[in-house]
């Protein structure tokens, strides 16, 4: 099923949902942009964000999407947090380190109605849900 969207008048067809974590998969930031956007970019956009907590960060794993001197040095000169990629070394299943902690994350972001498809209209809206989806699931583990 497609997304469809409006950003700046125009129809966009998709969107893309960029966040970044902490080791225990607990949001620090989150945009939400075209489909046809980076990874790259995206991430940079984040940190650029001015509610991303990125004052902390010292050191940030990526997948191997995230190769590049450049991105990396934008990533620095921005946060001042190192990139470290976490590369598959062999071939076949094997769990590698943090790269999961991501793909958890959106596991239980997809938890969710409202952020199982795509149903906002407004980019905005879509991020102020995961954010409300983030801070209920914390708000959960504070009274367990």
């Amino acid at each position: 099923m497609d997304t469809f969207g409006f950003d700046g008048g125009k129809l966009v067809k998709g969107r893309k949902r960029h966040i970044l974590v902490d080791t225990q998969g607990l949001l620090l930031g989150v945009v939400v942009t075209e489909a046809n956007i980076s990874d790259r970019v995206g991430t940079v956009v984040i940190l650029m964000d001015d509610n991303c907590d990125k004052e902390d960060l010292d050191l940030i794993w990526v997948d191997s999407g995230y190769t590049g001197e450049r991105f990396a040095r934008a990533v620095y000169e921005i946060s001042g947090a190192t990139v470290e990629v976490v590369k598959r070394r062999d071939s076949g299943f094997k769990i590698l380190p943090r790269r999961w902690v991501v793909e958890r994350t959106f596991g239980w972001l997809g938890r969710y109605r409202r952020l199982s498809k795509d149903y906002e209209l407004l980019p905005e809206v879509s991020e102020a849900m995961i954010y409300a989806a983030m801070t209920r699931l914390m708000l959960n583990r504070l009274v367990c």
